[in-house]
Protein backbone atom coordinates (compact mmCIF):
# COMPACT_ATOMS: atom_id res chain seq x y z
CA UNK A 1 0.00 0.00 0.00
CA UNK A 2 2.82 2.83 0.75
CA UNK A 3 4.39 1.54 -2.45
CA UNK A 4 1.39 2.50 -4.22
CA UNK A 5 1.22 5.95 -2.18
CA UNK A 6 5.06 6.65 -3.40
CA UNK A 7 3.87 5.99 -7.14
CA UNK A 8 1.15 8.77 -6.92
CA UNK A 9 3.36 11.09 -4.81
CA UNK A 10 5.84 10.16 -7.88
CA UNK A 11 3.62 10.74 -10.55
CA UNK A 12 2.70 14.09 -9.71
CA UNK A 13 6.48 15.27 -10.26
CA UNK A 14 8.13 15.84 -12.89
CA UNK A 15 11.42 14.24 -12.84
CA UNK A 16 14.99 15.48 -14.47
CA UNK A 17 16.96 13.91 -16.75
CA UNK A 18 20.18 13.60 -14.63
CA UNK A 19 23.06 13.08 -17.34
CA UNK A 20 25.70 11.43 -14.85
CA UNK A 21 25.57 8.68 -12.80
CA UNK A 22 26.80 8.73 -9.00
CA UNK A 23 30.14 7.79 -9.52
CA UNK A 24 30.30 10.80 -11.81
CA UNK A 25 28.78 12.76 -8.91
CA UNK A 26 31.28 11.93 -6.69
CA UNK A 27 34.13 12.01 -8.53
CA UNK A 28 33.83 15.34 -10.63
CA UNK A 29 31.41 17.62 -8.00
CA UNK A 30 33.29 18.92 -4.78
CA UNK A 31 31.87 17.30 -1.45
CA UNK A 32 30.73 21.05 0.46
CA UNK A 33 26.93 20.22 0.60
CA UNK A 34 26.45 24.50 0.20
CA UNK A 35 28.28 24.00 -3.27
CA UNK A 36 24.99 21.78 -4.61
CA UNK A 37 22.67 24.29 -6.43
CA UNK A 38 19.07 24.09 -5.76
CA UNK A 39 18.88 23.06 -9.31
CA UNK A 40 21.12 20.28 -8.95
CA UNK A 41 19.15 19.12 -5.48
CA UNK A 42 16.09 18.60 -7.77
CA UNK A 43 17.74 16.89 -10.55
CA UNK A 44 19.32 13.91 -8.04
CA UNK A 45 15.68 14.14 -6.15
CA UNK A 46 13.64 14.10 -8.92
CA UNK A 47 15.65 10.99 -10.47
CA UNK A 48 15.85 9.22 -7.12
CA UNK A 49 11.73 9.40 -7.52
CA UNK A 50 11.82 8.86 -10.98
CA UNK A 51 13.87 5.22 -10.66
CA UNK A 52 12.13 4.56 -7.60
CA UNK A 53 8.44 5.02 -9.51
CA UNK A 54 9.97 2.71 -12.31
CA UNK A 55 10.67 -0.17 -9.70
CA UNK A 56 14.51 0.32 -9.82
CA UNK A 57 15.03 0.13 -6.02
CA UNK A 58 18.44 -0.61 -6.05
CA UNK A 59 19.02 2.57 -7.92
CA UNK A 60 16.79 4.87 -6.23
CA UNK A 61 18.12 3.74 -2.76
CA UNK A 62 21.31 4.82 -3.86
CA UNK A 63 20.25 8.25 -4.85
CA UNK A 64 18.01 8.36 -1.70
CA UNK A 65 20.91 7.70 0.32
CA UNK A 66 23.07 10.04 -1.79
CA UNK A 67 20.79 12.59 -0.39
CA UNK A 68 20.24 11.87 2.97
CA UNK A 69 24.50 11.77 3.15
CA UNK A 70 24.70 14.82 2.00
CA UNK A 71 21.74 16.87 3.75
CA UNK A 72 19.67 17.72 1.05
CA UNK A 73 16.54 17.90 3.30
CA UNK A 74 13.78 16.85 0.55
CA UNK A 75 11.03 15.64 2.45
CA UNK A 76 10.09 13.68 -0.79
CA UNK A 77 13.29 11.87 -0.60
CA UNK A 78 12.72 10.65 3.05
CA UNK A 79 9.32 9.88 2.86
CA UNK A 80 10.36 8.06 -0.20
CA UNK A 81 12.98 6.04 0.98
CA UNK A 82 11.29 5.66 4.38
CA UNK A 83 8.88 3.54 2.08
CA UNK A 84 11.91 1.07 1.10
CA UNK A 85 12.92 0.41 4.14
CA UNK A 86 9.90 -0.38 5.31
CA UNK A 87 9.63 -2.93 2.78
CA UNK A 88 12.48 -4.08 3.90
CA UNK A 89 11.44 -4.67 7.32
CA UNK A 90 13.68 -2.05 8.78
CA UNK A 91 10.93 -0.38 10.74
CA UNK A 92 12.42 1.37 13.14
CA UNK A 93 14.76 2.74 10.58
CA UNK A 94 11.48 3.19 8.71
CA UNK A 95 9.93 5.46 11.56
CA UNK A 96 13.47 8.10 12.29
CA UNK A 97 13.66 8.45 8.49
CA UNK A 98 9.33 8.88 8.16
CA UNK A 99 9.65 11.46 11.18
CA UNK A 100 12.76 13.62 9.32
CA UNK A 101 10.34 14.10 6.49
CA UNK A 102 7.80 15.08 8.75
CA UNK A 103 9.79 17.83 10.53
CA UNK A 104 10.84 19.16 7.16
CA UNK A 105 7.13 19.90 5.99
CA UNK A 106 4.67 19.32 8.53
CA UNK A 107 2.06 19.64 6.31
CA UNK A 108 3.06 16.39 4.11
CA UNK A 109 0.16 14.12 4.26
CA UNK A 110 2.23 11.36 2.33
CA UNK A 111 5.01 11.16 4.71
CA UNK A 112 2.16 11.18 7.72
CA UNK A 113 -0.03 8.49 6.07
CA UNK A 114 3.39 6.05 5.19
CA UNK A 115 4.41 6.57 8.81
CA UNK A 116 1.22 5.28 9.97
CA UNK A 117 1.82 2.09 7.72
CA UNK A 118 4.72 1.54 9.47
CA UNK A 119 3.12 2.22 12.75
CA UNK A 120 0.70 -0.59 11.89
CA UNK A 121 3.39 -3.13 10.95
CA UNK A 122 4.63 -2.68 14.23
CA UNK A 123 1.60 -3.12 15.94
CA UNK A 124 1.20 0.30 17.40
CA UNK A 125 -2.33 0.63 16.09
CA UNK A 126 -3.31 3.61 18.09
CA UNK A 127 -0.45 5.55 16.21
CA UNK A 128 -1.19 4.57 13.11
CA UNK A 129 -5.03 5.96 13.66
CA UNK A 130 -3.28 8.96 14.92
CA UNK A 131 -0.88 9.44 11.79
CA UNK A 132 -3.62 8.74 8.78
CA UNK A 133 -5.93 10.89 10.43
CA UNK A 134 -3.31 13.80 10.41
CA UNK A 135 -3.02 12.93 6.43
CA UNK A 136 -6.45 13.09 6.37
CA UNK A 137 -7.13 16.48 7.99
CA UNK A 138 -3.90 17.46 5.71
CA UNK A 139 -5.44 16.40 2.32
CA UNK A 140 -9.42 15.35 3.05
CA UNK A 141 -9.36 13.49 -0.67
CA UNK A 142 -6.50 11.16 -0.25
CA UNK A 143 -8.13 7.98 -0.55
CA UNK A 144 -5.34 5.55 0.39
CA UNK A 145 -5.44 7.08 3.92
CA UNK A 146 -9.12 6.26 4.05
CA UNK A 147 -8.60 3.05 3.12
CA UNK A 148 -5.98 2.86 5.52
CA UNK A 149 -7.61 4.40 8.52
CA UNK A 150 -10.60 1.80 7.54
CA UNK A 151 -8.43 -1.03 7.48
CA UNK A 152 -6.81 0.27 11.30
CA UNK A 153 -10.75 0.54 12.57
CA UNK A 154 -10.84 -3.04 11.22
CA UNK A 155 -8.27 -4.28 13.22
CA UNK A 156 -9.21 -2.42 16.60
CA UNK A 157 -12.78 -4.19 16.28
CA UNK A 158 -14.90 -0.92 15.10
CA UNK A 159 -16.47 -2.21 12.02
CA UNK A 160 -18.98 0.67 11.04
CA UNK A 161 -16.52 2.96 11.53
CA UNK A 162 -14.34 0.88 8.82
CA UNK A 163 -16.96 0.85 6.46
CA UNK A 164 -17.64 4.10 6.39
CA UNK A 165 -13.64 4.93 5.81
CA UNK A 166 -13.79 2.56 3.12
CA UNK A 167 -16.48 3.75 1.19
CA UNK A 168 -15.48 7.33 1.54
CA UNK A 169 -11.97 6.13 -0.27
CA UNK A 170 -14.24 4.86 -2.81
CA UNK A 171 -16.42 7.96 -3.64
CA UNK A 172 -13.17 9.73 -3.93
CA UNK A 173 -11.69 7.33 -6.36
CA UNK A 174 -14.21 5.48 -7.84
CA UNK A 175 -11.61 3.11 -9.84
CA UNK A 176 -9.90 2.14 -6.56
CA UNK A 177 -9.52 -1.94 -7.11
CA UNK A 178 -7.92 -2.23 -3.29
CA UNK A 179 -10.61 -0.44 -1.35
CA UNK A 180 -13.67 -2.37 -3.01
CA UNK A 181 -11.59 -5.50 -2.38
CA UNK A 182 -11.48 -4.58 0.94
CA UNK A 183 -14.73 -3.46 1.48
CA UNK A 184 -15.29 -7.07 0.06
CA UNK A 185 -13.61 -8.47 3.21
CA UNK A 186 -14.90 -6.48 5.45
CA UNK A 187 -18.78 -6.82 4.30
CA UNK A 188 -17.88 -11.06 4.59
CA UNK A 189 -16.68 -10.71 8.24
CA UNK A 190 -20.49 -8.81 8.44
CA UNK A 191 -22.33 -11.50 7.28
CA UNK A 192 -23.65 -9.28 4.17
CA UNK A 193 -22.53 -11.78 1.60
CA UNK A 194 -24.07 -10.54 -1.11
CA UNK A 195 -23.25 -7.18 -0.92
CA UNK A 196 -19.40 -8.28 -0.47
CA UNK A 197 -19.63 -10.32 -4.15
CA UNK A 198 -20.57 -7.35 -5.90
CA UNK A 199 -17.66 -5.20 -3.83
CA UNK A 200 -15.76 -7.71 -4.56
CA UNK A 201 -16.51 -8.18 -8.44
CA UNK A 202 -16.09 -4.90 -8.64
CA UNK A 203 -12.62 -4.73 -7.24
CA UNK A 204 -11.58 -7.82 -10.16
CA UNK A 205 -13.54 -5.29 -13.07
CA UNK A 206 -11.58 -2.67 -12.25
CA UNK A 207 -8.39 -4.54 -12.44
CA UNK A 208 -8.82 -8.07 -13.64
CA UNK A 209 -5.65 -9.02 -12.67
CA UNK A 210 -6.09 -8.59 -8.92
CA UNK A 211 -5.00 -11.99 -7.42
CA UNK A 212 -6.00 -11.12 -3.85
CA UNK A 213 -9.75 -10.13 -5.29
CA UNK A 214 -10.16 -13.58 -7.16
CA UNK A 215 -9.20 -15.43 -3.79
CA UNK A 216 -11.10 -13.17 -1.79
CA UNK A 217 -14.79 -13.71 -3.98
CA UNK A 218 -13.95 -17.19 -3.98
CA UNK A 219 -14.39 -17.21 -0.26
CA UNK A 220 -17.67 -15.15 -0.57
CA UNK A 221 -18.88 -17.82 -3.29
CA UNK A 222 -18.00 -20.86 -1.18
CA UNK A 223 -19.90 -19.21 1.77
CA UNK A 224 -22.74 -18.83 -0.12
CA UNK A 225 -22.63 -22.61 -1.36
CA UNK A 226 -21.63 -21.71 -4.87
CA UNK A 227 -18.47 -23.62 -4.52
CA UNK A 228 -17.51 -24.78 -8.25
CA UNK A 229 -16.99 -21.12 -8.89
CA UNK A 230 -15.03 -20.99 -5.95
CA UNK A 231 -13.16 -23.63 -7.41
CA UNK A 232 -12.62 -22.12 -10.68
CA UNK A 233 -11.94 -18.19 -9.19
CA UNK A 234 -8.80 -19.54 -6.54
CA UNK A 235 -7.16 -21.25 -9.64
CA UNK A 236 -7.39 -18.37 -11.16
CA UNK A 237 -5.98 -16.74 -8.49
CA UNK A 238 -2.48 -19.40 -7.99
CA UNK A 239 -2.51 -18.82 -11.97
CA UNK A 240 -1.64 -14.78 -11.86
CA UNK A 241 0.37 -15.00 -8.49
CA UNK A 242 2.41 -18.51 -8.92
CA UNK A 243 3.38 -18.03 -4.86
CA UNK A 244 -0.13 -17.03 -3.40
CA UNK A 245 -0.12 -18.66 -0.14
CA UNK A 246 -3.75 -18.39 0.89
CA UNK A 247 -4.77 -19.33 -2.76
CA UNK A 248 -3.40 -22.43 -2.31
CA UNK A 249 -4.10 -23.31 0.92
CA UNK A 250 -7.76 -22.36 0.26
CA UNK A 251 -7.99 -24.24 -3.10
CA UNK A 252 -6.87 -26.98 -1.17
CA UNK A 253 -9.98 -26.64 1.16
CA UNK A 254 -12.18 -26.04 -1.58
CA UNK A 255 -10.36 -29.22 -3.70
CA UNK A 256 -11.26 -31.66 -0.76
CA UNK A 257 -15.09 -29.74 -0.27
CA UNK A 258 -16.02 -31.24 -3.46
CA UNK A 259 -13.84 -34.57 -3.25
CA UNK A 260 -11.23 -34.24 -5.14
CA UNK A 261 -8.76 -35.46 -2.62
CA UNK A 262 -5.60 -36.21 -4.90
CA UNK A 263 -5.78 -32.52 -6.32
CA UNK A 264 -6.18 -31.00 -2.69
CA UNK A 265 -3.09 -33.24 -1.33
CA UNK A 266 -1.29 -31.23 -4.08
CA UNK A 267 -2.50 -27.86 -3.55
CA UNK A 268 -2.28 -28.14 -0.36
CA UNK A 269 1.83 -29.15 -0.18
CA UNK A 270 2.30 -26.28 -2.45
CA UNK A 271 0.95 -24.22 0.40
CA UNK A 272 3.34 -25.97 2.43
CA UNK A 273 6.14 -25.45 0.20
CA UNK A 274 5.15 -21.94 0.27
CA UNK A 275 4.80 -21.26 3.91
CA UNK A 276 6.37 -24.23 5.67
CA UNK A 277 5.72 -23.26 9.28
CA UNK A 278 2.07 -22.50 9.19
CA UNK A 279 0.35 -25.16 11.29
CA UNK A 280 -3.21 -25.06 9.72
CA UNK A 281 -2.02 -25.77 6.41
CA UNK A 282 -0.65 -29.36 8.03
CA UNK A 283 -4.10 -29.83 9.78
CA UNK A 284 -5.94 -29.27 6.15
CA UNK A 285 -3.36 -32.07 5.20
CA UNK A 286 -3.44 -34.38 7.52
CA UNK A 287 -7.44 -34.16 7.41
CA UNK A 288 -6.69 -35.10 3.75
CA UNK A 289 -4.09 -37.43 4.07
CA UNK A 290 -6.99 -39.36 6.36
CA UNK A 291 -9.41 -39.12 3.82
CA UNK A 292 -6.87 -41.19 1.42
CA UNK A 293 -6.55 -43.68 3.93
CA UNK A 294 -3.01 -42.89 4.03
CA UNK A 295 -2.80 -42.87 8.39
CA UNK A 296 0.65 -42.83 8.84
CA UNK A 297 1.64 -39.57 6.87
CA UNK A 298 -2.07 -38.33 8.07
CA UNK A 299 -0.57 -38.35 11.85
CA UNK A 300 3.01 -36.93 10.74
CA UNK A 301 1.12 -33.96 9.49
CA UNK A 302 -1.06 -33.54 12.73
CA UNK A 303 2.01 -34.33 14.58
CA UNK A 304 3.64 -31.84 12.79
CA UNK A 305 0.70 -28.81 12.99
CA UNK A 306 1.17 -29.67 16.91
CA UNK A 307 4.70 -28.77 16.95
CA UNK A 308 4.14 -25.64 15.14
CA UNK A 309 1.08 -24.42 17.29
CA UNK A 310 1.45 -26.89 20.68
CA UNK A 311 -2.27 -25.67 21.85
CA UNK A 312 -3.64 -27.06 18.54
CA UNK A 313 -6.41 -29.02 19.86
CA UNK A 314 -8.07 -30.38 16.89
CA UNK A 315 -4.76 -31.44 15.71
CA UNK A 316 -3.93 -33.28 19.01
CA UNK A 317 -7.85 -34.78 19.04
CA UNK A 318 -7.74 -35.95 15.26
CA UNK A 319 -4.39 -37.43 15.80
CA UNK A 320 -5.51 -39.24 18.94
CA UNK A 321 -8.88 -40.49 17.01
CA UNK A 322 -6.29 -42.13 14.29
CA UNK A 323 -4.12 -43.67 17.09
CA UNK A 324 -6.59 -45.41 18.38
CA UNK A 325 -8.29 -46.54 14.94
CA UNK A 326 -4.81 -47.71 14.81
CA UNK A 327 -5.37 -49.65 18.15
CA UNK A 328 -3.15 -47.39 20.53
CA UNK A 329 -5.94 -47.39 22.65
CA UNK A 330 -3.78 -45.88 25.65
CA UNK A 331 -2.04 -42.97 23.66
CA UNK A 332 -4.83 -42.35 21.41
CA UNK A 333 -7.52 -41.87 24.11
CA UNK A 334 -5.02 -40.06 26.26
CA UNK A 335 -4.42 -37.31 23.16
CA UNK A 336 -8.31 -37.30 22.76
CA UNK A 337 -8.96 -36.37 26.28
CA UNK A 338 -6.34 -33.21 25.35
CA UNK A 339 -7.52 -32.11 22.15
CA UNK A 340 -11.25 -32.47 23.60
CA UNK A 341 -11.25 -31.95 27.38
CA UNK A 342 -12.52 -34.03 30.40
CA UNK A 343 -16.01 -32.74 29.90
CA UNK A 344 -16.49 -34.87 26.30
CA UNK A 345 -14.12 -37.54 27.24
CA UNK A 346 -16.94 -39.03 28.98
CA UNK A 347 -18.00 -39.49 25.43
CA UNK A 348 -14.99 -40.16 23.68
CA UNK A 349 -15.54 -43.84 22.33
CA UNK A 350 -19.28 -42.66 20.72
CA UNK A 351 -16.98 -39.60 19.49
CA UNK A 352 -13.91 -42.00 17.75
CA UNK A 353 -14.94 -42.35 13.95
CA UNK A 354 -13.90 -45.99 11.71
CA UNK A 355 -11.98 -44.61 8.97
Amino acid sequence: MAENKNKNLASQLRPFPVPFDLVEIKTNLPITTTKYSKKFRNQIANQAIKLHQEGNIIEARKYYKFCIRNDFNDPRVYSNYGTILKNLGKLKEAEVILRKAINLKSDFAEAHSNLGNIFKDLGRLDDAKVSFKKAININPDFADAHLNLGNIYIKLGYLHKAELSIRKSIKINPSFAMAYNNLGNLLKDLGKLKDAEIATREAIKIDPYFAMAYNNLASILRDLGEIEEAELLTRRAVELKPDYFKAFFNLGEILRDLGKLEEAELFTRKAIEIQPNSPDTYYNLGNILRDLKKIDDSIKCFQQAIELKHDFKEAIAEMGRLMTFQGNYKDGLKKIQEGYGSILFDHTLSIIKIY
